[in-house]
């Protein structure tokens, strides 16, 4: 358990159109009725630097070496900036994609080194402790990518990720469950396939079970 007033970073991931960000919001107002600051952000981005190099890796051509660079360099601003200064004031940080997203769209989705991966994650993400900081909790909205690309068929026109084939997608959800089965007690899957109700029924009785809702 995380006990109220200790800082508490839950991350969320999944393609696209797997409904987390409705989520995000819902548990945030949660969190809120319940006395705790919360403090909302995403990946990448969250800072002005951050948000710069977002645009870049969404937009722009490269490969997959400089996506994972630029994003490990967006993700260093916003911990040092950001995420680590609000644990430590012991506000709740709840944050649309984190590290895991960059071993599911760089290294599963194309197919990059893992091991390179875990070096630039360790190195990002050690603190002045010497350990290294990851979400308490990471909950993945697994979804399959056609019924996220019929949730998003005409909502806005696609980044360069999300113009991506259904095959790219099929590798990503490999590798949310590569990074499962890596730190099982850190993650909860959401089946996120269901009904928005039903979704965030699974939110709640994953949040109950940590003892984080009254």
């Amino acid at each position: 358990m995380n006990p109220s007033g200790q800082g508490l970073f839950i991350s969320f991931e999944g393609i696209d159109g797997a409904g987390k960000t409705t989520h995000i919001g819902t548990l945030a107002e949660t969190f809120a009725r319940q006395g705790r600051t919360v403090l909302r952000t995403r990946e990448p981005g969250g800072t002005a630097l951050a948000e710069k190099l977002r645009s870049l890796v969404l937009h722009d051509p490269m490969g997959a070496l400089t996506e994972a660079l630029l994003v490990f360099a967006a993700r260093c601003d916003h911990v040092q900036q950001v995420i680590a200064p609000a644990l430590a004031r012991g506000e709740v940080v709840l944050c649309d994609r984190f590290a895991d997203a960059t071993f599911a769209y760089q290294g599963a989705g194309r197919d990059f080194d893992w091991g390179t991966l875990r070096a630039l994650e360790a190195m990002v993400l050690r603190q002045e402790d010497g350990t290294q900081l990851q979400p308490d909790l990471t909950l993945w909205f697994d979804v399959s990518p056609a019924i996220a690309a019929q949730r998003l068929a005409d909502a806005r026109q696609p980044d360069k990720f999300e113009a991506e084939s259904t095959g790219f997608f099929e590798r990503v959800a490999g590798g949310y469950a590569r990074r499962m089965r890596e730190s099982p007690a850190r993650f909860g899957r959401i089946d996120a396939s269901r009904t928005p109700q039903e979704v965030w029924q699974q939110v709640e009785a994953v949040m109950a079970q940590k003892g984080w809702l009254a």
